[in-house]
């Protein structure tokens, strides 16, 4: 194992660096590293061999990277599913493909950005490469930015020079103030104890920044796609939906229970009402356990959902809980060799191995 080691320490040129500082680095030379050397082709090799699993990959954003090469790679190394089809399969004694022994994998893309549409859809019809995205009808009908982008966006885009929020005054003019108010915005957007509140610190704060109205309808990058992208991508056959609450508060700190219910409840019957047929599987807003909570998960089973996804990473067996089944982290702009390592379960197994 010292041998595996002192390779990465070389591959790396420091040898302070772990697994994690090499994926953010972007990782290439060790991705292609445990790929060219086999490791990748014989972990992947051991997965389909083991007892029944799915992987589940979780992105947000399309653009901004090289999604087509990573589809290209899960197209052939892959037996990839609509994420219903994929769990039904998974959940039923015997419902493994035996023609096909390639690890079965969904593609799931969360919120529904607009570049879902104008790039992962695209991607999806031309290579014949099946995903899944979980819808938020409030945005969809709002058309409005996804709150998690504005404290940046309406700062950026401010013309005040001081603002005074959360008891303390931002000038700005200072970089590093813009940041730090930036970072209190969102974290009041974050931790609002109900929708109401989270839309009333997003009224003040464009109010108090003085936002231009056309610079506040310019970016689209956090905007989302529209209902009519929404049915296209349906028609196509290549895509589905699942459900993301209806405005994407984080559940755990909303502190009405009857607002959890509403927030799961009306969003499948708002999908299921626009699509025209049922709604079976539900994503949970940022998806880690302490972003849940159990109202969020006695909701998502009161509102009909038979399926729920976290973004807690792991893969998944037929024992695991429908509803609170496990994703690996899918991002847009990492190198595919690097995603090719992590699929496979070798990265994971070197970086618990080094430490």
């Amino acid at each position: 194992m010292s041998v595996y080691k002192n390779a990465f320490r070389v591959l790396s040129r420091d040898p302070k660096w772990g697994m994690g500082q090499i994926r953010r680095s972007g990782g290439i030379v060790v991705g292609a590293f445990f790929y060219y050397s086999g490791l990748v082709r014989l972990t992947r090799w051991l997965m389909q061999r083991t007892k029944p699993n799915l992987i589940i990959l979780n992105y947000h954003r399309a653009s901004g990277g090289d999604l087509r090469r990573h589809l290209l790679y899960l197209r052939r190394h892959y037996r990839m599913l609509h994420l219903e089809e994929a769990l039904e399969e998974l959940y039923t004694p015997g419902g493994v493909s035996a023609q096909d022994r390639r690890t079965p994998l969904v593609l799931t893309f969360d919120d529904g950005y607009l570049d879902n549409y104008t790039h992962a859809f695209e991607l999806a019809c031309e290579l014949e490469v099946p995903i899944t995205v979980f819808l938020i009808p409030g945005y969809l009908e709002s058309g409005a930015h996804f709150w998690w982008g504005e404290g940046s966006r309406l700062v950026r885009h401010a013309s005040a020079r001081e603002v005074a929020f959360a008891g303390r005054n931002y000038c700005l003019e200072s970089p590093k103030e813009r940041a730090e108010l930036t970072g209190v915005i969102d974290g009041k957007l974050r931790h609002a104890a109900s929708v109401e509140e989270r839309e009333a610190c997003l009224a003040q704060v464009h109010s108090l920044l003085v936002v231009p109205e056309t610079e506040a309808t310019r970016d689209e990058q956090y905007r989302p796609m529209t209902w009519d992208q929404v049915i296209k991508m349906q028609e196509s056959g290549w895509v589905s939906f699942g459900g993301h609450t209806m405005h994407h508060p984080i559940l755990s700190n909303l502190s009405d229970p009857e607002e959890v219910r509403a927030e799961v409840a009306e969003c499948r019957k708002t999908l299921q009402e626009r699509l025209g047929g049922p709604v079976r599987a539900f994503a949970y807003p940022i998806g880690k356990n302490m972003d849940i909570g159990e109202e969020a998960i006695k909701a998502v089973q009161a509102a009909g959902f038979a399926w729920a996804v976290t973004t807690n990473q792991g893969v998944n067996t037929p024992q695991d809980d429908p509803y609170q089944l496990k994703r690996v982290l899918g991002e847009v702009n990492r190198h595919w060799l690097v995603m090719a390592a992590e699929l496979s379960g070798v990265w994971n197994f070197f970086s618990a191995i080094w430490k």
